[in-house]
């Protein structure tokens, strides 16, 4: 009533007392509505205005009566006074509108909370429609819902339903209310079905419709084009809308998904270049509002661009986000639409604007700006601050009073989107790697995977899917889509704005989001969008338009695919050159052919930093795209000059060609930062799991092998960054070594193998020092109980063997010879790895190379073979033998040796524990070859593997036997032969077959097959100054020595251990094998050899056997070394070898003749030993001594001391063959002897052999031969009958001998010449003087003779005859033999021979066996005693006297010996032999004077005894048969009628000459014929008177007429003669007598 009098005082009042019972709530619902309608009527008459809206608002704040028409109609009072002239008013309207329909809300909220408890009221159909079906809602709500829809009505321009009364309404208003009910209130149309209707049915359609003009406009576009005028965009209509689109996505997003999708294309198309700069820049504050709320862009992507055909809502914000960059670059802002985004706006036509400048392009010309800015091909755009990191403070979305579009700042909606992609970023890595973090916490614990730490990958998270919920692959799907949708969008506007900035906090932010985006797509194992990630943080690293080929290819792959954002292009912008960055550093770009020089900025640097921080921290995700890191990181590391230092760290150091580096203060100091992050990323990837560790090892492989190409074909200094790297990797990481070991050591050994020395020098570098690394850490297991761990840590060392540069093996030994000093005694395993590698150095590989390795090797035989496996001993044999054989260096291969030698001791002397440890190997190794099935695979086999491994020494030293060089070969033959004898009593009694038929014959086999092959040339000098000594200036003469030196040795072992040998089951075909090499190195055509090759024979043969001789010890051995014996008596075959004790030699063989049983060999099987001893001696003989085919001077021609040698071994050969010797090698040595004697000596051999060729002295082997012939003639002597035959074959040979004297014999067709013609130092032959030879052998003829005259054999064979038969030769030569006492030594053996002979003749005389003796008797006798040869001239009388005597004494013997027994002997020898005494009785033999015979002296002596003989013969009483008596008349009838001839000559010749005396032969003759005559007379009167014929007393006075007639001769000799001849006629002057007597006498 107080109101109603309208009176302002009491009005005043009223309203201030109402507003007092309202506070105390004593207001009815019935005076609520009084209340409403009075102050309704104050308002119709503008009373109060301001009191009115407090009273309203007081009345709704402080109760809830007012309901319904009366709630209505009070809010209608509200805004009715909005619409008031008066400002206040109205504001303050506005407000309480505001404050009311909060209050209206309000309530609902409160209602909902009340009746929360009760039962939940059956839900209304969804698809409701009718509007006003609002019966199911409580009061408050109903309120609100009427409210609500009016509101929507009247922003619809509508009339309302609910609030009656309305008279005006602005649209901005009602948007605004719409906004706060939506964003205070969203829990409301959350909880009510009605109120959703609401937003789908009104809220939505309304504000859509509300855009048009918005969408429809484009800037520029001409009216004409359309039929209807277009509507301008309203700034404070689309402003609000852009608010209510806002809330409305933000809060009811879940409700309205379709239409969300409408609003959310809505605002992506507001952001197009040609829609109004104010439009633009509210859209793009919009989108920063989405871009903080991650949850929210989650739920677009799951919505839409997850679903199949709906729009990519979230990848069209992202790409809209990007291309809106990209425009403010490229188009300046005048909204012509012709402009294309790639070009700038300069050829706009039609337009003004378009030239406007940039304040900040002309700031630029004065100086550098301080602005922070963006700068991209001209355009300038200032970075303008204008919200904080993560939250959306927008600035013209507020600007709710404004009504015109405001002016946007130059920058602002740059800066805008630039914050929105940071956002965005931020958001979305934030909220995916906290779920993913989340979700592999709870995988982790339901599947318990240890394997991996929790930082996971890709993989692992594949692994454990089987495990994972339905609802984790879902999320995973979800944040892989979205990172798909986003990445190019984000990546393409990045790149652009990093390479715009000039800003180093913008940079940093850029980066920054760059790189959690890279981690990101790495941890959903995204490659493609972590690779394109990575690559853009690369290329902003390196200089502009910086050839690298990985980038390139990334961003080619990228560049290809450019995304369409609602037909307009988004496309990567690649870096653009002009940059306004401070150059930092200046540097030689890495590649084949560097041009000039590139420059580094501070922005490079910057990047570089996030790159390594990338790595640093991210690495477990970077998959393959450490490819792209540490590529890049090398090139900025070529590029500032870093090179790597010990260890793999890279110092700064300056570059080794072309212009320096440069580097300006700024960065150098930066440097050793980036140095250590450098180092601290590589130390960092200890960190890492094993994948990616494995990723990383693979990119600085693959970077390598890139380093590695690019440094072929020249000697530039390479890129070691990689190789660097992958060490320090490498060390870091040796708690898990195994897993990288072998990609990482594959790698250096293929960088060792480069052509390049510096990269080979690296890779060396680096793998040398992994591998010592690898062995000194203390893994766990430690190494010494990991043996696989061990061997694969070696096994590279092992691989750098094949590499043939030597810098590399250099390398390779040095580290060796480390391991060994530092890890020697525990390398266990890896020993056979070690030594390989020294055993792998080549002879072609370089002096210095062998040295070092050779070092090692004399490091480990010195002190290490104790402490390695005795399965290994045999590679250091091995190793060291290899060494013996290098060719570099001489010592070498002798120290070699000498190592060899070191190492037998050290078998001999831990003998024990090496074949126990042996042994226990051996088991081990037999069993796993049963398993397989397989035989037992090592060298000598059978054999036990103690003994395998003293076989091997010996065959190694066997090899260095026929080393090529000749100081080798002595060295190891001595050794070789050394260790078999000292420690050959080691081995089991089976090995020694082992060590006769695989070492010892095999090496002679190759010994024999090279001295025979061997050069002839001459070897001028043995390297260096030495002088090489005639006797072995050839490569054959110093292989002879190799020979000589294995045959002695060889032989030596057969001598000295026959009791080993000999049980041996082979023996006797070992014996042959030697023999045969004996004999084939006897019959080589070098004295040196065939020499020695007897000397061995002789030893072999001088064997005593144990088994024979028990008492006399077999030899022993020729070095005195210790011999182990086995104690006990152990048989030979028992297989565990007992225990050894050292003994001297001599106890052993004590104790093996004594207590030990010998071992029983078949007394045949030795016999066969010998026989094949003879025959391989025979073979030897008859091959020497056989003459040459063809003489040249080449012919090889056997030495004398050979000869002699081959015949001294008979006799003891024989001593052990006799039993069985036959004729036929009775023969066969005849053949022998004979050839040997015969072979001549060179003429420089001859000094030595014959002293003087005027004394007549035997050489040795003449001297031999007649020994072996004496110990035959013996052992016959002894021998059994069967054995006795042999004595004529003696008898031949020595006779063959003897005819040496006269004629030497011929050697082939070879020339001799005498020894005094010989010149000393020509390649000649001299024959030797055979005389002293034949001489002696004659001697033992006649002595032999002398004993065997009676055998049978002698007498059957004709013996005496060929004694006769010789002794003619001789004889019959006389004075023509070569020496003068031959003949006399014949002449006296004759008579010996013929003493003893001719009784045995005799006595055989009937048998026959004598018969054709005789004539040749009878001849010899002819040929001596009228010899055709002349006394020398120089002979005086004593020496012609002394002669005759012996011819007397011929004579002699005839009277004596044979002439007595004529019965006994046949007629035709008697008449030869008184032929012959008639001929030496006259001198004279032909009837007149020759020249011929003048110089014959007469041998007044020997004529006489002839004479006597002859008559003495004639009439003996012996003479019974007719036919003798014939024989006797007719000798004397010749004998006078000779007579009678030279008187009557000589007489006729006295007559002739007158004065002149005749010569003196014929003076001498016919004083011979008077002194014949009175001895013929003499003889006659001595005989008895019947024994003469009256014939010849006829002839002998016949004589006398004759002898008459002789005395005018003027010669006082003849006269002398004569009277002596005509004194004894006095006897026939008997007087007359009857004339019966007279005839008788006559």
């Amino acid at each position: 009533m107080g109101c109603g009098t309208k009176e302002p005082k009491i009005t005043q009042l009223c309203l201030a007392a109402i507003q007092r019972l309202m506070s105390h709530e004593v207001v009815s619902e019935a005076a609520a509505g009084n209340i409403i309608n009075m102050l309704w009527q104050l308002m119709e008459n503008s009373l109060e205005e301001l009191k009115l809206l407090q009273t309203v608002l007081v009345l709704l704040t402080t109760n809830t009566v007012v309901h319904d028409e009366a709630l209505s109609k009070a809010i209608v009072l509200c805004f009715r006074l909005h619409f008031t002239k008066d400002n206040i008013t109205n504001n303050t309207a506005a407000a309480t509108v505001r404050q009311v329909v909060t209050v209206v809300f309000e309530r609902v909220v409160a209602e909902d909370e009340q009746y929360k408890d009760a039962i939940d009221q059956p839900v209304a159909v969804q698809g409701n429609s009718n509007r006003r079906s609002v019966s199911t809602l409580k009061p408050c709500a109903k309120d609100a819902y009427m409210l609500f829809q009016d509101l929507c009505q009247l922003v619809n321009a509508d009339a309302p339903y609910w609030l009656v009364g309305m008279t005006e309404m602005t649209r901005t208003f009602g948007l605004e209310l719409l906004e706060s009910v939506l964003n205070d209130f969203p829990q409301v149309f959350l909880q009510h079905q009605e109120f959703s209707f609401l937003l789908k049915e009104r809220v939505c359609p309304l504000v859509i419709k509300l855009f048009s003009p918005n969408i429809k406009f484009r800037q520029g576009s001409s009216t004409s084009s359309s039929p209807a005028p277009v509507e301008k965009p309203y700034f404070p209509i689309c402003m609000r809308l852009l608010r209510v689109v806002s809330v409305l996505i933000k809060q009811f997003y879940s409700l309205l998904v379709t239409e969300c999708e409408i609003f959310l294309s809505l605002l992506v198309k507001f952001l197009d270049a040609d829609k109004p700069q104010w439009l633009r820049a509210v859209a793009v504050e919009s989108i920063h509002r989405l871009c903080v709320q991650p949850q929210l862009l989650r739920s677009f992507c799951q919505s839409y661009d997850m679903k199949q055909h709906s729009t990519k809502v979230f990848r069209d914000i992202v790409n809209a986000l990007g291309s809106f960059i990209q425009s403010l670059f490229l188009v300046p802002s005048t909204g012509n639409t012709s402009v294309m985004p790639n070009q700038t706006g300069s050829n706009a036509s039609g337009n003004t604007g378009s030239a406007q400048t940039n304040p900040g392009v002309l700031g630029m010309g004065g100086g550098a700006t301080v602005l922070p800015a963006f700068e991209y091909r001209g355009t300038w755009i200032p970075i303008l601050n204008v919200t904080v990191q993560g939250s959306a403070k927008a600035t013209y979305l507020e600007m709710l009073d404004k009504v015109e579009p405001p002016t946007i700042p130059e920058g602002y909606a740059m800066s805008v989107a630039f914050h929105c992609l940071l956002d965005l970023v931020r958001g979305i890595t934030t909220m995916i790697e906290g779920e993913l973090g989340e979700a592999e916490t709870v995988s982790q614990s339901t599947t318990e995977t240890t394997s991996l730490p929790a930082q996971s990958s890709e993989q692992q998270d594949l692994q454990s899917v089987s495990d994972q919920t339905e609802k984790e692959l879902v999320s995973r799907a979800v944040w892989e889509e979205m990172v798909n949708a986003c990445w190019c969008g984000l990546l393409a506007a990045l790149s652009l704005l990093l390479d715009a900035s000039t800003d180093e906090a913008a940079t940093e932010n850029i980066l920054k989001a760059e790189l959690t985006m890279a981690a990101l797509c790495g941890r959903l194992g995204l490659v493609t969008s972590r690779d394109a990630f990575i690559t853009a943080i690369c290329k902003g690293s390196l200089p502009p338009h910086y050839a690298l080929t990985v980038l390139n290819n990334t961003t080619a792959a990228l560049s290809s695919k450019s995304y369409s954002i609602q037909g307009q292009n988004v496309q990567m912008i690649s870096p653009s050159s002009e940059s306004h960055q401070q150059v930092v550093a200046v540097g030689q770009p890495l590649a084949l052919q560097p041009q000039g020089t590139v420059m580094l900025t501070s922005k490079n640097i910057q990047c570089m930093r996030t790159l390594l921080n990338l790595a640093h921290c991210h690495g477990a995700v970077l998959g393959t795209s450490w490819q792209l890191v540490l590529a890049t990181l090398q090139h900025l590391v070529w590029i500032l000059g870093l090179k790597p230092g010990v260890g793999g760290a890279l110092k700064p150091g300056r570059a080794v060609e072309g212009p320096s580096t440069v580097l300006t203060t700024a960065v150098m100091t930066d440097l050793p930062v980036i140095s250590n992050i450098l180092s601290r990323l590589f130390e960092s990837s200890q960190y890492l799991d094993d994948v990616s560790l494995h990723h990383l090892i693979n990119a600085l492989c693959s970077l390598s092998l890139e380093a590695m190409d690019m440094a072929y074909g020249n000697n530039k200094e390479p890129s070691l960054f990689a190789v660097a790297k992958l060490l320090e990797t490498g060390l870091v990481n040796m708690h898990r070594i195994e897993i990288l070991w072998r990609p990482l050591t594959g790698h250096l050994l293929e960088v060792c193998q480069h052509p390049n020395s510096r990269m080979r020098e690296w890779g060396a570098e680096a793998l040398t020092s992994l591998i010592k690394a690898g062995l000194t850490f203390s893994h766990d297991p430690p190494l010494s109980q990991n043996q696989r761990l061990q061997l694969l840590l070696l096994n590279p060392l092992k691989e750098l063997s094949n590499i043939s540069h030597p810098d590399i093996r250099i390398k390779q030994l040095e580290c060796v010879l480390q391991i060994l000093q530092s890890q020697g005694d525990s390398l266990g395993p890896g020993w056979p790895l070690v030594l390989g590698v020294m055993g792998a150095i080549r002879s072609d590989q370089g002096e210095s190379l062998i040295r070092t390795a050779f070092q090692c090797l004399q490091l480990v035989v010195t002190d290490f073979l104790p402490t390695m496996p005795c399965t290994c001993l045999q590679i250091v044999v091995e190793v060291a033998g290899s060494f013996g054989l290098h060719n570099q260096e001489l010592n070498i291969s002798l120290t070699s040796i000498g190592l060899l030698w070191n190492i037998s001791d050290y078998f001999f002397q831990r003998g024990e524990i090496i074949e126990k440890e042996l042994n226990k190997e051996e088991a081990v190794l037999q069993k796993q070859a049963e398993e397989k099935g397989v035989m037992l695979n090592r060298p000598f086999h059978p054999a036990p593997p103690f003994d395998c491994l003293w076989l091997c020494l010996y065959a190694k030293l066997g090899e260095l036997c026929v080393d090529p060089r000749p100081a080798v070969r002595k060295s190891a033959g001595q050794t070789l032969f050394s260790t078999i004898g000292a420690h050959g009593t080691l081995l089991q009694h089976s090995t020694w077959h082992t060590v006769i038929w695989k070492v010892l014959f095999h090496l002679l086999d190759r010994v024999r097959e090279s001295s025979t092959t061997a050069d002839k040339e001459k070897i001028e000098s043995g390297g260096g100054n030495i002088l090489i000594h005639h006797s072995r200036d050839t490569a054959e003469k110093q292989w002879a020595e190799t020979w000589v030196l294995t045959l002695a040795g060889v032989a030596r072992i057969f001598n000295t251990r026959r009791y080993l040998l000999q049980p041996l089951g082979d023996f006797s075909q070992a014996w042959d094998v030697l023999l045969d090499h004996i004999q084939s190195a006897a019959l080589s055509k070098n004295n040196e050899v065939s020499l020695a090759a007897l000397k061995s024979f002789q030893e072999i043969l001088q064997i005593v056997s144990p088994v024979r001789d028990s008492e006399k010890p077999d030899t022993p051995p020729a070095i005195n070394v210790s011999v182990p014996v086995v104690v006990g008596t152990t048989t030979a075959t028992s297989l565990g070898r007992s225990f050894m004790r050292t003994d001297s030699i001599g106890e052993r063989i004590g104790r093996y003749n004594g207590s030990e049983p010998p071992v029983i060999t078949d007394e045949i099987e030795d016999l066969n030993l010998w026989w094949a001893a003879w025959n391989s001696w025979y073979r030897i003989g008859s091959e020497s001594t056989r003459p040459p085919i063809t003489c040249d001077k080449l012919t090889f021609i056997p030495s004398q001391p050979f000869l002699t040698a081959l015949i001294q071994i008979f006799p003891a050969l024989y001593q052990h063959i006799k039993t069985g010797f036959s004729m036929d090698d009775l023969q066969k040595l005849g053949v022998i002897l004979h050839g040997a004697v015969s072979v001549p000596i060179s003429s420089d051999a001859s000094p030595f052999i014959l002293p003087s060729y005027t004394e007549a002295v035997l050489t040795s082997l003449q001297e031999a031969v007649l020994t072996a012939l004496d110990v035959l003639q013996k052992a016959i002597c002894v021998g059994s009958e069967s054995m006795q035959i042999m004595y004529p074959a003696i008898f031949d040979q020595l006779l063959a001998f003897v005819e040496f004297s006269c004629k030497p014999p011929q050697y082939g067709q070879l020339e001799t010449k005498h020894i005094a013609n010989a010149k000393y130092n020509q390649a000649e032959w001299v024959a030797l003087n055979y005389v002293p030879f034949a001489e002696r052998s004659l001697e033992v003829v006649v002595d032999l003779y002398q004993k065997t005259a009676c055998h049978k054999a002698v007498v059957t064979e004709k013996v005496l005859q060929n004694v006769i038969k010789t002794l003619r030769i001789p004889l019959s030569l006389k004075y023509s033999c070569p020496s003068e006492s031959t003949w006399k030594l014949a002449v006296s053996s004759l008579l010996k021979v013929l003493s003893i002979g001719l009784p045995v003749a005799r006595q055989h005389a009937s048998s026959g066996k004598f018969d054709s003796m005789w004539p040749e008797l009878a001849n010899t006798f002819e040929d001596f005693l009228f010899t055709k040869s002349t006394p020398p001239d120089n002979l005086s009388i004593q020496e012609f006297q002394k002669n005759e005597s012996i011819d007397v004494e011929v004579v002699q013997l005839i009277s004596t010996e044979i002439l007595p027994y004529a019965n006994f002997i046949p007629k035709e020898f008697v008449g030869q032999i008184m032929t012959m005494l008639n001929k030496g009785s006259i001198h004279s033999q032909s009837s007149s004077f020759t020249e011929a015979e003048i110089d014959i002296r007469m041998r007044e002596e020997f004529s006489k005894v002839c004479f006597e003989t002859l008559l003495q013969f004639s009439f003996s009483n012996k003479v019974t048969t007719p036919q003798e008596g014939y024989i006797s008349r007719m000798a004397l009838s010749v004998l006078l009628k000779r007579s009678q001839d030279v008187l009557h000559r000589y007489i006729e010749d006295e007559r002739l000459s007158g004065k002149c005396p005749l010569p003196r032969q014929q003076v001498t003759e016919i004083i011979f014929v008077l002194k014949a005559v009175s001895t013929l007379i003499d003889s006659l009167k001595k005989t008895q008177p019947e024994n003469v014929d009256a014939n010849t007393w006829a002839q002998v006075i016949a004589l006398y007429p004759t002898l008459v007639e002789c005395i005018t001769c003027s010669s006082s000799e003849v006269c002398s003669a004569l009277k002596e001849a005509l004194v004894p006629f006095k006897d026939f002057m008997h007087p007359p007598a009857s004339k019966d007597r007279q005839c008788y006498t006559l």
